[in-house]
């Protein structure tokens, strides 16, 4: 007996990692990865971080997340339809091939999942397999609240990924600005998975895996199904910091949630609200992403090339830039008491005495500060950071 509840377990668990949806964000994880290191070899000439970062980021970040979810959506007893699941893995697919992470939030694929499932229950409404039936479907019933719900804790789980990880090995590439020059911009583009258990009606999986867990409630059966549900962000920051920017973006994604969260309980009493809830939540989503879009497009560049001295756009790991404190937005004067105004008059002056490399840099606010760093012969002539110029 206890070897054929191990066996069933184990079957549970390849079924759920040869899920196409955890594969392919995995997948996609990797390009993400490989298309930023080749923009900033193209700017740069160097990579800033290894091309699996992003792979290794994925779930690192977002299983804490992906846990306290699980417990809430089962703990307060949130069931969902098995098609609206399997209709929330095909739009998560569909999303991700697109590459734009803009289109992966949460709100956008529950929604459409939503919506998906009413037009079948509408034009196909004898659509049936594996005995699940779309007719049954009660969409202004549990359904709709528990989509509502359920949507605005995962705008506030995006909202706190935002906030806490956007801007976390954010890259930087250089762009030609309308004047000719060059300036650079930053780029965070992130995608997270959350392996998140969801609970449905009926003994579908049951039938299959005898051992999978399941429990029931007033006669009815209700059965836990892992899902690798997928959160992308994707946002370019020219006029703002990373640091600065991912938090507002964080701050309002969250608010948002609450708010859909507080209809969809409402929805309970009313359940129009629900349906109110999830069109809401897409609204104030996109028109969050639009307005920072426009005002970074408006707003000047933070990393923009100066009279005076260089302007560093990003720092190498373990680099003597990222020992010094270097940040990016912060411009190097002068190095050992000679002016610089490029990489090669940077690398001369290093020369001048690399074992008590002296700098003045004048920092994001605009004071100046001097800073003093050991050179060894196998660190990066430039300091190991990239520069605007």
């Amino acid at each position: 007996m206890v070897g054929e509840i191990f066996s069933n377990l184990f079957l549970a668990i390849t079924f759920f990692l040869f899920n196409p949806l955890f594969w392919i964000a995995l997948c996609m994880a990797v390009c993400v990865g490989y298309f930023r290191v080749k923009k900033e070899r193209k700017s740069y000439r160097i990579r800033m971080l290894p091309g699996l970062t992003e792979l290794k980021t994925i779930l690192s970040e977002s299983w804490l997340h992906a846990l306290i979810l699980s417990i809430l959506i089962s703990g307060i007893g949130l069931v969902v339809d098995i098609g609206w699941l399997v209709l929330l893995a095909i739009v998560s697919l569909v999303f991700l091939f697109t590459f734009n992470f803009k289109l992966t939030s949460p709100i956008y694929m529950a929604s459409l999942a939503f919506g998906g499932l009413f037009l079948v229950q509408r034009f196909v409404p004898d659509f049936t397999i594996y005995g699940w039936q779309v007719r049954e479907i009660d969409f202004l019933g549990s359904l709709a609240v528990t989509v509502a719900i359920i949507s605005g804790l995962l705008l506030i789980a995006e909202g706190r990924l935002i906030g806490r990880y956007g801007a976390k090995n954010s890259s930087t590439y250089l762009i030609e600005t309308k004047r000719g020059l060059k300036a650079g911009v930053f780029k965070m583009k992130k995608l997270w998975m959350l392996p998140i258990l969801f609970v449905v009606p009926g003994d579908m999986i049951h039938a299959y895996l005898p051992y999978w867990p399941q429990f029931t409630f007033d006669e009815q059966a209700f059965t836990f199904v892992p899902f690798p549900l997928i959160i992308g962000f994707s946002q370019i920051a020219r006029a703002q910091f990373p640091e600065k920017i991912c938090p507002k973006i964080g701050y309002g994604i969250v608010f948002t949630g609450v708010v859909v969260c507080a209809a969809g309980v409402a929805a309970l009493w009313m359940p129009i609200l629900s349906i109110a809830a999830l069109l809401a939540g897409v609204l104030a989503r996109i028109a969050i992403s639009v307005a920072i879009s426009i005002r970074e497009r408006k707003d000047h560049f933070v990393l923009a090339p100066q009279s005076k001295g260089i302007v560093v756009a990003g720092i190498l790991p373990n680099s003597p830039g990222e020992k010094i404190g270097l940040l990016p937005g912060e411009s190097i004067r002068s190095v050992n008491g000679q002016a610089v105004h490029n990489e090669k008059e940077l690398y001369s002056a290093i020369q001048v005495n690399a074992a008590h490399c002296r700098l003045q840099i004048i920092d994001r606010n605009g004071e100046i500060r001097l800073v003093q760093q050991v050179v060894y012969r196998h660190d990066h002539h430039r300091l190991g950071i990239l520069v605007v110029q």
